[in-house]
């Protein structure tokens, strides 16, 4: 592959469903001339509830899938699986591959001031404790206080996004953690960001909110500027951006365009068990 195609390859970006659209959408924000491959695993989500395993596993078969498109980078949008399977698939392939984890972790330790952060994510996320981990190998001083709001998810993806009962939810889950001194809070799931100002609201003005998706682009950004790898925009390509996933395609790109700026063209339907 000549190195000018490689500037012009597009990065990958994947999920297990829809909630890496907000990593997606950062993307095409902070590097509008990337072109992005976006594959969601509608067919088997959600993966805050599998093992280790299985994410690492799906993980492979995606980053296989992804290389047949000859991507430049990966970004895994999934907090999941980014905290378990962003080291093994790392070793594994020959391509940089970023995870959103590090990258809300870093922001978490440099925002906070009195060294107490809070992260809200899946199950899975929260009990693999990899937020805690990686912060406090950062900062070992920082107190971490983790917790899992498993409902959030659905709520968002079933359009309950203004409903009264997500703000129940949210005070359901997040009542305990607002009882504590925290200055900072990671949305550690892709998802959060689209309750992030009911989120705010429930949480009040002193707490600096991270959202990973953010920090995850502007990680994307400097990594293919070391390595020469950004796109110049020179090229004038007309599908920028193109969107697969396992299954449900209809649904996904119905809940796609309330997530990107702009109409998300056809979406298509992948074997992904192939790969």
């Amino acid at each position: 592959m000549s190195m000018e195609n490689g500037k012009n390859a597009p990065v990958g970006v994947f999920d297990s469903g829809v909630g890496g659209l907000t990593v997606a959408r950062e993307i095409s924000r902070q590097l509008p001339n990337e072109n992005i491959i976006y594959f969601g695993d509608t067919a088997r989500v959600p993966y805050g509830s599998k093992s280790q395993n299985t994410i690492i596993r799906f993980s492979e078969q995606i980053i296989r899938f992804l290389k047949t498109k000859q991507v430049k980078a990966i970004v895994i949008a999934c907090n999941t699986a980014s905290a378990l399977a962003l080291d093994a698939v790392r070793d594994e392939f020959d391509i940089p591959i970023l995870g959103v984890v590090i990258p809300g972790a870093r922001a978490a330790v440099e925002a906070t001031g009195n060294k107490k952060v809070g992260v809200v994510g899946t199950d899975a996320t929260v009990q693999s404790g990899m937020y805690t981990k990686i912060i406090q190998g950062m900062a070992p001083d920082i107190t971490v206080i983790e917790k899992a709001c498993p409902l959030f998810v659905p709520l968002v993806e079933e359009g309950f996004k203004e409903h009264q009962v997500t703000r129940e939810v949210i005070e359901y889950y997040l009542e305990p953690m607002r009882s504590t001194d925290i200055d900072t809070m990671i949305l550690g799931c892709t998802h959060y960001p689209l309750l992030r100002s009911k989120i705010r609201e429930y949480m009040g003005d002193k707490i600096q909110i991270v959202n990973p998706a953010y920090e995850t682009a502007m990680d994307l950004k400097k990594l293919l500027h070391e390595r020469d790898m950004e796109n110049d925009g020179k090229t004038v390509q007309h599908s920028r951006y193109a969107f697969y996933v396992s299954d449900a395609a209809e649904k996904f790109r119905k809940f796609a365009n309330t997530v990107m700026p702009f109409d998300v063209p056809t979406t298509n339907v992948v074997n992904i068990e192939e790969y």
